[in-house]
C-alpha cells in the first residue's frame, strides 16, 4: 500500500500523552480539544486527516461526512461501537483500534468484580464507613470449587480464566471463533451455551456488543441458569439485558451483579445501579495508568506505521490492506488499478458494469487475491459520482453500484509466473484484460482476445483503438496524431494478423477529440496513467 498521507490529527478525549509525542516525534501535527459539543466536532474535523477517539466521542455518520480530509479513524482502546465504521468505510475512512491495549486491565476488574461478588467488599466497606459492624450480614462464599462461565474467549477472556483458575474455579466458555482445541490449552472446557448455562456459579461476558450478542443474557437465559447465579459484564453495556437483569436480581434467580458497563452512560435509570445486589463502576475497565498509557502508545505507532508504509495492525474495516506494504504489493496493485481504468476507458459507452470476474495466476500472487480484486475496482470504478473508490471502500461502493464482484486464484499456467485476468460484462457484452509485473513495471499482455507482440507498458499517456489489420492502419493512425500536434511514441500491435484486433499507441499526449479517428477504427479510448 502506498504509505497514507496524514498531516493534521485531532484528539478529542483525554489520551496519554505519549500519543501526542510519538505522532509529534513523526512530523504530525496534533491538536487537542476535549469534550466538544457534537456541533463543535462537526465544525472542527474538516481540518484534520485523522481522528483519534477513546469511548466517549461518538463518530456518527453526520460527523464523518462533515470530516473532507479524514483517513484514518483511531480508537485508543478495544471495539469500536462508538463509530459508525459503515459510513467510515464508505468514504474510504481506515478504521482502527488497540486490541490489546487495554487487556491486561480489564481482565484485572473483571476479577475484582468476581471476588467483591463472592465476598461483598464494596458493601460491607461502606457499611463500615457508616458506623457499623455487622459481620453477620455480608456472609460470602468461597470461589474455589465454583464454575466461572466465560462467554467470549478472545485476549481478555483468556486472561480472566487464567487467573480465575489460580483460586480453584473450574472454567467454561463459548466462543463462535477460537477452537476448543485452543482454549482448551489454558484450561477452558468449550461448550454450547445451552449447556453453558446450567452448570454456572458465576457468568462473565467479554464480547463485542453486535447484534448476535445484544440480550445475550435475557429472562429466557437466566431461566436457565441456577438459582442465585452472579453475572459480571466488563465489555460493553447491553450484551446482558438490563431489565431482565434487574427482574432476576429482584425474583433472587441472580445472586448478584457486577457492572462496569451500562446501555446509557452514565445511566439515568437508577435501578441497578441502586439495588443492594449490584457493583457497579463507571466504566473503568481501561482506566489504569498502564493500559491508557500502552493504548496511547499503540494507536500513535499503528498511525505512523502505516503513514510510513511499514504495515497496519488494528485495522476493523480494511483487513485487505494488510499485506499491501511490501514494494512487490505497490507494483501489482498500480497493475490491477491501470487493468481496471483500461477496461473502464474501452467500455464508457457500454456501461454500467453487471458483473466482473478478477482471476490471479501463480505462486506469487497466492495470498494477494484480496488486494488486486479491489485494485481492480479502484481502476473500474474511478469516474464514478457516487464516491471517491480507494481499497478499503471499492468493494461496498461497487456492491452498492449493483456489480457482481467475483475472485478466484488459478495455479500458474506456465505464461507467466504471475498474472492477473480480468472479465467485465458491460451492456451484454463481455472485456477482457490480463497483465502482469515485468521489470517492476505494470505491462498489459492481452486485451479482448489481442495478444500483444510486445506488453504494453501501463505508464504515461496511451490510446487503444480496434481496428482490421491492415498494412495502411499504422501510417494513417500516425499521420492523424501528427496533425494533432500529437506525436507518437510507442506502438504495440497484436501477435494476430487478422480480423479486428486491438492496438495501442503511447502518445505524448491525449487527443482532444477521439472522434476524429472513427474513420479509421471503429472503437477507441484512452486515458493517463
Amino acid at each position: 500500500m502506498a504509505p497514507v498521507s496524514i498531516k493534521s490529527i485531532l484528539i478529542s478525549e483525554s489520551v496519554d500523552p505519549c500519543c501526542r509525542k510519538i505522532l509529534e516525534e513523526n512530523g504530525i501535527r496534533v491538536t487537542e480539544k476535549q469534550n466538544m459539543a457534537k456541533d463543535d466536532l462537526l465544525a472542527e474535523i474538516k481540518d484534520y486527516d485523522g481522528l483519534v477517539v477513546r469511548s466517549a466521542t461518538k463518530v456518527t455518520a453526520d460527523v464523518i461526512s462533515a470530516a473532507g480530509n479524514l483517513k484514518i479513524i483511531g480508537r485508543a482502546g478495544t471495539g469500536v461501537d462508538n463509530v459508525d465504521v459503515d459510513a467510515a468505510t464508505k468514504k474510504g475512512i481506515i478504521v482502527m483500534n488497540t486490541p490489546s491495549g487495554n487487556t491486561i486491565s480489564a481482565a484485572e476488574l473483571t476479577c475484582t468484580l468476581l471476588m467483591s461478588l463472592s465476598r461483598h467488599v464494596p458493601q460491607a466497606a461502606m457499611s463500615m464507613k457508616a458506623g457499623n459492624w455487622d459481620r453477620k450480614k455480608f456472609m460470602g462464599a468461597e470461589l474455589y470449587g465454583k464454575t466461572l462461565g466465560i462467554v467470549g474467549l478472545g485476549r481478555i477472556g483468556k486472561e480472566v480464566a487464567t487467573r480465575m483458575q489460580s483460586f480453584g474455579m473450574k472454567t467454561i466458555g463459548y466462543d463462535p471463533i477460537t477452537p476448543p482445541e485452543v482454549s482448551a490449552t489454558w484450561g477452558v472446557e468449550q461448550m454450547s451455551l445451552e449447556q453453558l448455562w446450567p452448570q454456572c456459579d458465576y457468568i462473565t461476558v467479554h464480547t463485542p456488543l453486535m447484534p448476535s450478542t445484544a440480550g445475550l443474557l435475557n429472562d429466557d437465559t437466566f431461566a436457565k441458569c441456577k438459582k442465585g447465579v452472579k453475572v459480571v459484564n466488563c465489555a460493553r453495556g447491553g450484551i446482558i439485558d438490563e431489565a431482565a437483569l434487574l427482574r432476576a436480581l429482584e425474583s433472587g434467580q441472580c445472586g448478584g451483579a457486577g457492572l462496569d458497563v451500562f446501555v446509557e452512560e452514565p445511566p439515568k435509570n437508577r435501578s441497578l445501579v441502586d439495588h443492594p445486589n449490584v457493583i457497579s463502576c463507571p466504566h473503568l475497565g481501561a482506566s489504569t495508568k498502564e493500559a491508557q498509557a500502552r493504548c496511547g502508545q499503540d494507536i500513535a505507532l499503528q498511525i505512523v506505521d502505516m503513514v510510513k508504509g511499514k504495515n497496519l495492525v488494528g485495522a476493523v474495516n480494511a483487513q485487505v490492506l494488510a499485506s499491501t506494504f511490501s514494494q512487490e504489493s505497490h507494483q501489482w496493485i498500480k497493475l490491477g488499478e491501470a487493468i481496471g481504468a483500461v477496461l473502464q476507458s474501452c467500455t464508457t459507452s457500454k456501461q454500467p458494469f453487471s458483473q466482473v470476474q478478477i482471476t490471479t495466476q501463480g505462486d506469487c500472487l497466492k495470498t494477494s487475491t484480496g488486494y488486486m480484486t479491489s485494485a481492480v475496482m479502484v481502476g473500474l470504478l474511478s469516474h464514478e459520482s457516487n464516491g471517491c473508490p480507494n481499497l478499503v471502500n471499492v468493494l461496498t461502493l461497487a456492491k452498492e453500484s449493483g456489480i457482481t464482484v467475483n475472485k478466484n486464484h488459478s495455479q500458474s499456467d506456465g505464461a507467466a509466473d504471475g498474472v492477473c485476468k480480468v472479465e467485465i460484462s458491460a451492456g451484454g457484452c463481455d472485456y477482457k484484460a490480463s497483465g502482469s509485473v515485468q521489470g517492476g513495471v505494470p505491462v498489459l499482455l492481452e486485451l479482448s482476445g489481442s495478444v500483444f507482440r510486445q506488453p504494453v507498458s501501463l505508464t504515461g499517456n496511451l490510446l487503444f483503438f480496434k481496428a482490421s489489420a491492415s498494412p495502411q492502419l499504422l501510417p494513417s493512425v500516425a499521420g492523424l496524431l501528427a496533425s494533432a500536434g500529437v506525436e507518437m511514441e510507442s506502438f504495440s500491435a497484436p501477435a494476430a494478423r487478422t480480423g479486428d484486433l486491438w492496438y495501442c499507441v503511447g502518445v505524448s499526449s491525449l487527443l482532444g477529440d477521439l472522434g476524429a479517428l472513427k474513420p479509421l477504427v471503429k472503437e477507441a479510448a484512452q486515458l493517463a496513467i
